[in-house]
């Protein structure tokens, strides 16, 4: 199995950013390095994560002058040293063994770029219900129109190099632009797999609506493309903390 450039973005996520590195430091798979880019947080987000130096030997805190998802991104794919990267959010969790299960679920099936599904197994019943129809959406949209959660998504520094990356003009929707560009090239799938995702997000937009919102998204992506205009605005860390 190859190693693995881990790409995590930061914002003010002193409360998350530990969980997630805990969970990669017990990782059965270990080639990988880890690259933090934080987008110039208020909180010790930074230096949460630098405490994690001796549990993560390959592990770099980087820190952003200016905010961004996408910039966030970009940045750390060209830190990467490795072809394979892992780009990931802060308060995403981990089992053991998921690395280990997607490198070999990739390698299998020769995926550059691939998705992963959100699970929901510790979350309540009404989590569960939204959480599945968000993958079903996911699933039935990749062998035509793809999406993706950013939270996490694999691709390779060729990959990420030869589409440019991902479009920093895109607030909304700039992970589902990702890898419908590189599925134009490669062959996009999503993995066998499921991550650990915060409710927090649900909790806060509510479910149906932040379901909605994201549906409106993409059926204004598939009619009439990429918005670049904020026509519908999105604040990159704008959930408050439960």
């Amino acid at each position: 199995m190859g190693p693995v450039s881990i790409v995590v973005i930061t914002l003010n996520e002193e409360k998350r950013v530990g969980r997630l590195l805990n969970d990669l430091s017990k990782q059965t798979h270990q080639d990988f390095e880890v690259i933090v880019v934080d987008s110039n947080s208020e909180d010790n987000t930074c230096q949460v994560a630098s405490a994690f130096e001796a549990s993560l030997p390959k592990l770099t805190v980087h820190q952003m002058a200016t905010r961004g998802v996408s910039l966030g991104r970009n940045t750390g794919a060209a830190m990467a040293q490795y072809e394979r990267i892992l780009f990931l959010d802060a308060d995403v969790r981990l089992a053991p063994t998921f690395l280990a299960n997607a490198i070999s679920q990739l390698e299998e099936k020769q995926l550059e770029v691939a998705g992963v599904y959100m699970g929901a197994d510790a979350l309540p019943l009404a989590h569960k219900i939204g959480y599945g129809l968000f993958n079903l959406g996911l699933f039935i949209t990749q062998y035509t129109f793809p999406t993706a959660v950013g939270a996490c998504i694999f691709s390779t520094k060729r990959a990420h190099n030869e589409i440019g990356g991902f479009d920093l003009e895109i607030t909304l929707c700039e992970d589902c632009d990702y890898v419908k560009r590189a599925s134009k090239t490669w062959r996009f799938r999503f993995l066998n797999l499921t991550f650990g995702f915060d409710p927090r997000r649900l909790d806060q937009e509510g479910i149906f609506k932040m379901g909605a919102t994201y549906l409106k998204a993409n059926v204004r992506r598939f009619f009439f493309g990429e918005m670049r205009n904020n026509e519908m605005e999105y604040k990159f860390g704008h959930y408050k903390e439960q």
